[in-house]
């Protein structure tokens, strides 16, 4: 299955594409960015986070709405990156040990269907 995907760089760098390959126990995956259709590979270790999205546009006026419970999705977290950008959604499985962490947004209406977090990319994880 193809997955619209913006890929968030531990340095700053943002890239939008697509991928078929990405899988939570593997550390590569490949891209094909949506702007020129170039396919290369990607180093998870090298990121922040995967969000998979709806679309590429978003809008950027659209005020996620934080305190929605959604059932099924696992436990409350919070997490702080370490370029300061705060996430708040659902998990059904962080642990520090792992490499990375499927986190759910709060707001269904959200751009974001689901986002991959890189563990090392975070400087703080809580249960809320």
């Amino acid at each position: 299955m193809i997955a619209k995907i913006v890929v968030r760089y531990a340095d700053g760098r943002v890239v939008k594409g697509t991928t078929e390959d990405l899988a939570a126990n593997k550390m590569l995956f490949h891209l094909a960015e949506a702007e020129t259709g170039k396919r290369y590979e990607v180093n998870v270790a090298d990121l922040k986070a995967i969000f998979f999205v709806k679309n590429f546009q978003g809008n950027s006026e659209y005020q996620e709405q934080l305190d929605v419970e959604r059932v099924g999705l696992g436990k409350k977290i919070r997490i702080c990156f370490k370029d300061g950008e705060t996430l708040v959604g659902y998990t059904q499985g962080f642990s520090p040990a792992r490499a990375t962490f499927i986190v759910f947004p709060c707001d269904p209406d959200s751009n974001n269907e689901k986002v991959f977090v890189v563990t090392a990319a975070a400087d703080k994880v809580e249960f809320v």
